[in-house]
């Protein structure tokens, strides 16, 4: 279960959309992005629009095999771009995305680089890549970024899910196994409104990555605002920054964070 419905997490992609193209209105798009190493903001940009023709061909074509993501990474020759021009282009592919989401329903069967199979995964993951890089964004412009809490507890929940693929344990050269007795991670986010979802337990005790929402005693404990959790999870921020409280194994941590990230590396 999902903390956003579907139709929630389409109209956030449009939204989560304006905030980015406000956010940078008026920009140097030359400016380079610190958290997205070589990249401008026209760039990165570029990469959001590119990622939202992708989701879209995906969706609208029910594909049934991977879809070529060209648009998504290859954003060298895009460094110097037209601002009115870009802010355009993105406009157009977030409304296209959402258009072809609510046409194909949440059940539909379409090919997905991650679990799911349905057009809620791309409904889910398109608007949480937007999360994600409006901040890039806003810090790049000097701004302070925040997020709704159902949107960060929406994001982290996603994570949980991709941070328990089979690919998390699976043996590498020079990396230390991550299951082991004693191993469990507790997360939660702070300052909530009463009811929200907003703890999670990740148990690497057993022969798999396991995480439920709980409140248990756990190896390591976090404790950070939903948005900050969100930007922690995806090395945005880091252990020991300000409003991030680390009890525990530090380095279980910082060992889950680096294999639970695996899938943005690929």
């Amino acid at each position: 279960m999902t903390v956003l419905s579907y139709d929630r997490c389409c109209a956030e992609i449009v939204t989560q959309t304006d905030l980015l193209r406000s956010r940078v209105k008026g920009a140097d798009l030359t400016a380079p992005v610190p958290t997205c190493p070589g990249w401008n903001l026209s760039q990165l940009l570029r990469h959001v629009g590119g990622t939202h023709r992708w989701g879209e061909t995906v969706v609208r074509t029910r594909a049934a095999k991977p879809v070529p993501d060209d648009l998504v990474n290859d954003v060298a020759g895009y460094a110097d771009e037209r601002p009115d021009v870009l802010d355009a282009w993105l406009a157009e592919g977030a409304a296209r995305l959402t258009d072809a989401l609510r046409a194909a329903g949440p059940e539909a069967r379409v090919w997905t680089p991650g679990p799911g199979g349905t057009a809620v995964f791309w409904a889910r993951r398109m608007l949480h890549e937007a999360v994600v890089h409006r901040a890039d964004a806003t810090w790049a412009v000097g701004e302070e970024f925040t997020v709704e809490e159902d949107v960060a507890l929406d994001a982290v929940d996603e994570w949980m899910g991709f941070g328990s693929a089979p690919e998390l344990v699976e043996p590498r050269p020079g990396v230390p196994p991550l299951l082991g007795p004693g191993r469990t991670l507790h997360f939660h986010a702070t300052g909530t409104a009463p009811g929200a979802a907003a703890e999670w337990l990740v148990d690497l005790t057993g022969d798999a990555v396991v995480w439920r929402r709980a409140h248990e005693k756990a190896a390591v404990a976090v404790r950070a605002s939903p948005t900050d959790l969100v930007l922690l999870l995806y090395r945005r921020r880091a252990v020991g920054d300000e409003g991030i409280e680390v009890h525990g194994d530090a380095h279980l941590l910082d060992l889950w964070l680096e294999r639970s990230g695996f899938w943005l590396r690929e």
